[in-house]
């Protein structure tokens, strides 16, 4: 299997303070990854290297065989991945329309574009809140919000950072049947989340990661039948 975007022996610092050792992780066309751990021990640090917006000091970072460490952010965010970042950081006084449209792109020339039309349709509560501002939606929302921003710019690569940190029980099942849709549709994802039961129904491979290295790596059965590896590092 190909490798869509792949990571080797990264190490990213802030100042002096080194945060990742020697990252390493691959994800293929498809495939759905997950990258999981306890809070700080690098899983935004990794996602902020992929997209440039900390940029990774050594080791090498390729998306479709390409190397991408050291493009400034905005270019990475045009060769096909999509952000969906922790904490939503949606446009809050623009309205749920002008939020899908702002950033909206087919730059692969894909043959059925995500479209506003297509993301309502997935998320229909964004229908009945077109016209409210970025600032007047709820936290869940402003999720689907964030979501469908990213799927806008038609991304080969959709990246969660905390996909349902801090939303009701609900929301949560639908980011999740979000997610399941775009799976069965071909999209590649990398996902970032704290709920090892949904991770494991979704994704097909996991890395567990601490204190800025790759620990544990496998697929949903091989962490399930790890309680010992749940327990050490995710703290379960």
């Amino acid at each position: 299997m190909t490798n869509l975007l792949q990571l080797e022996s990264v190490d990213t610092f802030y100042g002096r303070s080194q945060v990742l050792f020697g990252m390493s992780l691959s994800i293929a066309a498809g495939e759905v990854v997950t990258l999981m751990g306890r809070n700080g021990m690098g899983k935004t640090t990794t996602i902020r290297s992929i997209m440039g917006l900390t940029p990774a000091a050594q080791g090498r970072i390729r998306f479709q065989d390409a190397e991408i460490r050291g493009l400034p952010a905005y270019r990475i965010a045009k060769i096909g991945l999509g952000l969906v970042p922790e904490g939503r950081q949606i446009f809050p006084n623009l309205s749920v329309r002008e939020n899908l449209v702002a950033t909206a792109a087919n730059r692969r020339n894909a043959a059925q574009p995500w479209t506003y039309e297509r993301v309502v349709e997935l998320f229909p509560r964004l229908a009945e809140r077109a016209n409210n501002m970025g600032n007047q939606l709820s936290g869940g929302e402003q999720q689907m919000l964030a979501i469908g921003r990213a799927l806008m710019t038609n991304p080969q690569l959709l990246i969660l950072d905390e996909a349902t940190e801090g939303l009701a029980p609900l929301i949560r099942q639908e980011i999740w049947s979000c997610l399941e849709r775009l799976k069965g549709a071909g999209q590649a994802i990398l996902v970032v989340d704290k709920n090892v039961e949904a991770l494991t129904r979704l994704a097909d491979r996991h890395y567990v990661i601490e204190k800025g290295r790759v620990v544990w790596q496998g697929d949903s059965n091989a962490l399930l039948a790890a309680p010992e590896i749940q327990h050490r590092y995710l703290g379960i």
